[in-house]
């Protein structure tokens, strides 16, 4: 059976079927920011989850950060923020999420990075963004 839960971004709209869907194995469409570690900037990631046409997640998704860097990860509920960094400063930043409601239209998370003067430049591809559920058929 394939993959019927998926992830997107590029600016995905709460209950819409847009964004562009983060590839699992190739890596041409990831999750990506771009941080100097000498200014220990951070950088807020829309991302959304939602199922294929006839599917829905039984009860809850819940989102986790995964990797040998995850920890300079963390993940929001959308709770209807403005795009931007900015925006999200009152965001409840976690390590793992649990979303609901989650069928054939977007529901929006955040993934935050976040860089320190302690790293190295470094192109850091070791994080990857889990979401487990109960795919049913609607």
């Amino acid at each position: 059976m394939a993959n019927q839960l998926h992830i997107y971004t590029n600016n995905p709209t709460a209950g819409k079927t847009d964004g562009t869907e983060a590839s699992m194995d190739s890596g041409l469409t990831p999750v990506s920011v771009t941080l100097d570690a000498s200014k220990e900037e951070s950088m807020a990631v829309k991302c959304a989850i939602r199922c294929d046409a006839g599917f829905k997640i039984d009860g809850e998704a819940t989102v986790s950060l995964k990797g040998t860097t995850a920890a300079k990860w963390k993940l929001a509920k959308d709770n209807a923020y403005a795009d931007g960094a900015a925006a999200l400063t009152g965001a409840s930043w976690l390590e793992k999420i649990a979303l609901t409601d989650v069928a054939t239209g977007n529901v929006v998370f955040w993934a935050k990075a976040m860089s320190s003067t302690d790293e190295p430049p470094q192109k850091d591809t070791s994080v990857s963004i889990e979401v487990v559920g109960k795919v049913v058929a609607v």
